[in-house]
């Protein structure tokens, strides 16, 4: 039987955390600023259509 007492993805080869930490720091990002935007969209909204 296989031995199971070590998480896979810790000891795998080719794992690349430098550009897992980037790609989640653009992800954050894109929240943030998409977030900002559509409270901005719904303001205006507010302001002009009623």
């Amino acid at each position: 039987m296989a031995n199971h007492s070590e998480v896979a993805y810790t000891t795998a080869d080719g794992n690349d955390y430098v550009a897992h930490e980037q790609t989640y720091e653009g992800f954050i990002k894109l929240v943030k600023y998409g977030t900002s935007a559509v409270i901005v969209i719904l303001i205006l909204m507010a302001i002009f259509l009623i």
